[in-house]
């Protein structure tokens, strides 16, 4: 593993502006995921959203040949969905929309799930203990803990609650990058020896299974769909390491209010 970056106080500043912009994506979109939209549609209005308004680049639009400007999974597909002005929503259809900006050469990476109208009950819990999952890696967080404390809290809440994690594809560091050390596993495994030190910014970002863990790829080389056809859920936080636990640094005003996380995550 090569060396992972510590950032500076500058630096997680321009980061931290990244975030905020790449959070108020997902929260702009809510409104118009309902009933009778394309994917196509979302991604579109995305996409302007982020040109026109924000200013910021979508960072997914032509990274190794993406033809999108954010990552739209819906159901049994995990992630990496290509939006389609094909693909319609219908009631009870969950969806994760993955948002990634670039601002000034610094990246912000988030993404949340969404249901239209009322979703059966085992994908809501799905949803649910996903995201709750996330919040769990986000508690582990601090500097002097091994990295793979995070994935091995994350396995160990989803697996008890009956679902499962998924391997092929985890969190990362990310800055100045869009992808670099380290690699956030989230399950119990080996982690090169890595520990978590202030100034480290990665993204959690669990995908969790309704059913048995395996995916399969589609042959437009980006879409991964779950080999059982069960649901898949993901949510993600881009973070940085401070001196008493993490700085949730693509947190929304809703979770917030909510109470479960909070900005600044004293872990120690």
């Amino acid at each position: 593993m090569s060396q992972i970056p510590l950032r500076n106080e500058q630096e997680i500043e321009k980061i931290r502006e990244a975030c905020k912009l790449a959070s108020d994506v997902l929260v702009m979109i809510a409104p118009y995921v309902k009933e009778g939209v394309s994917t196509g549609e979302l991604d579109k209005i995305c996409h302007d959203y982020m040109v026109n308004e924000q200013k910021v680049i979508p960072a997914c639009l032509g990274y190794h040949g993406f033809p999108n400007a954010t990552c739209i999974s819906v159901n049994e597909v995990v992630c990496h969905g290509i939006p389609s002005m094909d693909k319609i929503l219908k009631n009870g259809d969950i969806l994760n929309i993955d948002v990634t900006v670039i601002k000034d050469g610094y990246f912000g990476d988030n993404s949340m799930m969404y249901v239209v109208g009322e979703t059966n009950i085992r994908s809501q819990r799905l949803v649910d203990v996903t995201l709750e999952s996330l919040y769990i890696g986000l508690r582990t967080v601090k500097p002097g803990i091994r990295l793979k404390e995070i994935g091995k809290a994350i396995q160990k809440y989803v697996e008890k609650e009956g679902f499962s994690v998924v391997r092929e594809y985890c969190g990362h560091g990310i800055g100045t990058e869009f992808h670099c050390d380290p690699q956030v596993l989230h399950y119990n495994s080996d982690d090169g020896g890595v520990v978590l030190k202030e100034g480290m910014v990665f993204t959690i970002e669990p995908m969790v299974n309704a059913g048995k863990k395996e995916i399969r790829n589609m042959p437009d080389g980006w879409t991964v769909k779950t080999k059982d056809r069960s649901h898949s859920a993901q949510f993600e936080h881009q973070i940085v390491v401070t001196k008493e636990g993490c700085e949730v640094m693509t947190i929304r005003d809703e979770e917030i209010a909510s109470g479960r996380i909070s900005r600044f995550m004293k872990n120690s």
